[in-house]
């Protein structure tokens, strides 16, 4: 096995930072060895180890919207709540405490 002696320094959000290496640390992988894990995946790859692609349904920025588009956009969802593909928020919310525990 060759011995590790390169350095990486790569500048990270703080926030992601932790957020990251608590969930490693629950799984008990150091930082260090999860990045050899994704170097080697790409080696492997020949790429990257994942698809890189936006997702077909972008989150709507109402900043960026018309108010014509606003209405458009509330109207969807009017109508959404009317043919049952809305569910109430104290069900979501019911659900997430069961879900985790809460």
């Amino acid at each position: 096995m060759a011995s590790k002696t390169a350095n990486l320094y790569a500048r990270i959000e703080p926030d992601l930072k932790e957020q990251a290496e608590s969930i490693l640390a629950a799984l008990g992988v150091p930082a260090s060895n999860a990045i050899t894990m994704f170097y080697r995946q790409i080696v492997l790859h020949r790429g990257l180890p994942f698809d890189v692609t936006l997702p077909a349904n972008m989150p709507v920025n109402i900043a960026q919207l018309s108010a014509d588009e606003i209405n458009a956009e509330l109207e969807k969802g009017y109508q959404d709540m009317l043919s049952g593909k809305a569910r109430a928020a104290d069900d979501v919310f019911a659900d997430i405490r069961k879900e985790y525990n809460i």
